[in-house]
């Protein structure tokens, strides 16, 4: 658990959730740590403290993805007060569950914004200041691979091309060493994705194991990716779904 001692890893959209319990992971196994959210300032607040008092170090910034100017700063405030870049989880994202003749063009644009332009941006900003041999880890979805049920078709649409992000990226920095991974969860129990929710019914008739995954399921494959062990993989779709796309 101490794989990552001396790095320093950046975490988008990590107020609750997936995201929060990646910033934990890492921080358990020893990095250092900076979270951003967009508005759940106490949600960051919460996540911070719960690093800190387990004897770790965290820092939440305010930045919402689609906002390149403040992702740059934000990047910039991270390397200024943790000292350096090894680690970037692209986990920023969102979802509007609507049937595709009901989608409209400012839904498609703000799922567009976040999960695939966000991932862009973030990205190219932290490359400037990013390591050699460093760890860039996209939080993608199952459904970015197989549709599964209705009312996904945008989110689905960007997912498929963090995908493809993934594999293109990692052909252009493998030369310093740097992987590129994406990480695709499946059905998660989460407050925006619950388990007992409206939808969980269809989800767990899809599901292998017959459950909903849990946020530290998550953590512990990007953990993985995250570390030492990890570095002859890259350009890889790591799927964590419980068998959904079995």
């Amino acid at each position: 658990m101490s794989q990552l001692i001396g790095k320093v890893a950046i975490v988008t959209g990590a107020s609750r959730g997936i995201g929060a319990a990646i910033a934990q992971r890492l921080a358990a196994n020893g990095a250092s740590v900076a979270i951003t959210y967009a508005k759940d300032t106490d949600g960051a607040a919460a996540v911070v403290s719960e690093i800190e008092s387990a004897g770790g170090r965290a820092m939440a910034i305010q930045a919402d993805v689609t906002d390149a100017a403040a992702v740059r700063h934000a990047i910039e405030d991270a390397v200024a007060s943790l000292g350096r870049l090894d680690i970037l989880v692209n986990n920023a994202g969102m979802a509007i569950p609507k049937k595709f003749q009901e989608t409209t063009v400012e839904d498609f644009d703000r799922i567009i914004d976040t999960n695939l332009r966000g991932v862009f941006v973030t990205t190219q900003a932290a490359l400037e200041h990013m390591n050699d041999n460093g760890r860039i880890i996209n939080i993608g979805s199952c459904v970015g691979e197989r549709a599964m049920l209705l009312g996904l078709v945008a989110y689905a649409s960007t997912k498929g091309a963090v995908r493809m992000f993934t594999q293109a990226l990692s052909r252009e920095v493998g030369h310093r060493g740097i992987t590129v991974n994406n990480v695709q969860p499946g059905p998660i129990d989460t407050d925006l994705n619950p388990s007992d929710g409206h939808r969980s019914t269809a989800w767990k008739a899809a599901i292998a194991l017959g459950r909903y995954g849990r946020v530290e399921e998550v953590a512990a494959l990007v953990a993985f990716v995250a570390g030492p062990e990890s570095s002859y993989v890259t350009g890889a779709n790591l799927t964590v779904d419980g068998g959904t796309n079995a």
